[in-house]
């Protein structure tokens, strides 16, 4: 089912939305993004309308350019739109301050990157632990490791670990102050294919036990196979959407 024109994901009937009703955690209307690059205008979002409900796992798909990681910056209040709203369970994010902005990437969201971002200096267990210490309600930082398989590397430095280890630290990082949504962007860009299915399963089992609502962007069309719902982005458009009557698992996809 397509929303080219509109730019609107209009969900399809699927079996993966029966059952009891999910809460709306993100609802956005109309966004339009405009970068002023001198005298030229680029727009990386055209109107595009989109929801996410709780615990349920988006990919959203597209070239370089097409304006996914705009999109997932403006979900996750790190960046703001040029015309539109964003509704975080109701709440208005297009219209708070910076200091509620602020408030609401700590507690609401987790964000995991293509780049690790982690101390050097630190362990596995400390990384994670600089986001438990200002987190109201945390994991501990070794039963976020441990949700990520890396119960063994508690103690180790980032220098001491794999690329697909450091990332899954990184997954771990994001989760242990539990958030309502956990947001990725290209989580497997920079790894091998074996390697990039460990990551996803991680993910995988975050959205799965804790019910997490996810949202992944990636140009890799064979990890839509795991999503409830998939949005392909164009241009700044949306170009397609479509549920997965039956997903498949991280380590059921073929790349």
């Amino acid at each position: 089912m397509t929303a080219t024109d509109s730019s609107v994901a209009t969900r399809p009937a699927s079996p993966n939305t029966s059952g009891p009703r999910r809460e709306t955690v993100f609802e956005a209307k109309d966004i339009t993004k405009v970068y002023h690059m001198g005298e030229v205008d680029v727009h990386a979002l055209r109107g595009v309308e989109l929801t996410l409900l709780e615990s349920e796992f988006l990919v959203l798909l597209g070239p370089s350019g097409s304006g996914k990681s705009t999109l997932l910056n403006i979900l996750g209040g790190l960046d703001v739109p040029t015309a539109g709203h964003v509704m975080y369970r109701g709440r208005d994010l297009t219209t708070a301050e910076e200091r509620e902005l602020t408030d609401y990437r700590r507690r609401h969201v987790g964000f995991v990157f293509q780049f690790y971002n982690l101390i050097p200096s630190l362990t596995a267990r400390e990384n994670v632990a600089l986001v438990t210490d200002i987190a109201e309600h945390p994991l501990e930082a070794a039963e976020a490791l441990a949700m990520v398989d890396l119960a063994d590397r508690l103690d180790h430095f980032p220098a001491q670990l794999s690329g697909g280890e450091q990332q899954r630290v990184a997954i771990a990082r994001a989760i242990a102050k539990r958030p309502d949504v956990l947001l990725c962007d290209e989580p497997t860009g920079a790894l091998d294919i074996s390697t990039g299915i460990v990551v996803l399963e991680a993910i995988e089992r975050i959205n799965s036990e804790l019910g997490t609502a996810t949202a992944v962007i990636t140009h890799n069309a064979a990890v839509s196979g795991m999503a409830d719902l998939v949005i392909t982005l164009s241009d700044g458009h949306i170009g397609s959407v479509r549920t997965n009557d039956q997903k498949v698992s991280a380590r059921e996809l073929e790349w």
